[in-house]
């Protein structure tokens, strides 16, 4: 190397740091060590910005619709290949589910109408699980006899088969609205009980000296400390229960077949006519509303606790 020459770019000196070429002189500049300068990085320009996006959009939204497109493949396989021209009612084309179900006009306004029944129900069962559910919890984390006379009873609630005891609440409540939202309410409760109990049981200890030392009370330490420490865990419960709600309101269609038909009971007469393409149709309609009430709250429980909690933080890759 010559004499006065600066270190070759690229290279480490002794000291373990690497030197960085300065752009107007084209001269090497070693980074002293222990330096809070960063690294200069050029940013990246507008259609590069857009294409990264993209990119990550379709990395999001492609999966599922190439998982979709593979059961669309394999439904009309099993249909056409496995299945003789007689026994295809028992698994229809996904066309003939499209234009029996949805084309038809008359029978898009029943299971839109029936959708609409069924949605009343399972909404007004998920509102009182939930108020019932976070009251239940708070009480048992702010009194330990309240856990101990209570929780074993929610424990066999939800081990309880709900189809052995639906019978009964329609002797005592009759078969219109109010019994099909019970079923709603015993089948959604557990998940917010248990979630939201182990969401006020997870702050951590040291939040709790600091509101000791402060000589906080309960109503402030609940209010101020436990309940917005709890909202990651009371959303996920509100999520599942949220499903396990639409089930409810349609297990409760299938047995109470008063009031307002709901989409369970247009499945059941669906099923009773043999009208596979309607049944079909009803069958998605379901499962994808179940689908929109997940995600809603899976968006809210983002608005609400993504901004300042770890798990509506992207993890890094």
């Amino acid at each position: 190397m010559a004499a006065g020459a600066g270190p070759l770019p690229g290279r480490v000196d002794r000291t373990g740091t690497r030197p960085e070429v300065s752009k107007e002189t084209g001269s090497s500049v070693t980074a002293l060590p222990g330096s809070s300068r960063p690294a200069a990085a050029p940013a990246p320009a507008a259609p590069q910005r857009v294409l990264s996006r993209l990119a990550r959009g379709s990395g999001v939204m492609l999966p599922p619709f190439v998982v979709l497109a593979a059961v669309i493949g394999v439904w009309y396989l099993v249909t056409y290949a496995f299945l003789a021209p007689r026994r295809r009612f028992l698994l229809p084309p996904p066309h003939q589910v499209v234009t029996d179900g949805f084309l038809d006009r008359a029978t898009r306004g029943h299971i839109f109408s029936a959708l609409g029944g069924t949605a009343h129900v399972a909404l007004v069962g998920l509102a009182i699980a939930f108020a019932l559910g976070t009251v239940f919890a708070i009480l048992m984390n702010q009194a330990r006899w309240v856990e101990r006379s209570f929780y074993p009873w929610a424990v066999v609630l939800q081990t309880m088969p709900i189809l052995a005891i639906v019978p009964l609440i329609g002797f005592w409540l009759g078969y219109g609205f109010w019994s099909r939202t019970v079923v709603c309410v015993l089948i959604a409760l557990f998940p917010i009980v248990t979630n939201t109990l182990f969401g006020l049981r997870s702050v951590d200890s040291a939040h709790h000296d600091l509101f000791t030392l402060r000589r906080a009370s309960r109503w402030r330490r609940l209010t101020r400390l436990e309940l917005p420490s709890a909202l990651p865990a009371i959303f996920t419960g509100l999520r599942i229960s949220a499903g396990l709600s639409v089930i409810g309101a349609i297990v409760g269609d299938f047995f109470f077949r008063q009031g307002d038909p709901g989409i369970g009971r247009l499945i059941d007469d669906y099923t009773r006519s043999l009208a596979s393409g309607p049944l079909f149709a009803a069958i998605i309609v379901a499962s994808l509303f179940g689908l929109v009430v997940f995600w809603f709250f899976g968006l809210l429980a983002t608005l609400t606790v993504g901004s300042w909690h770890e798990t509506g933080q992207r993890p890094p890759r």
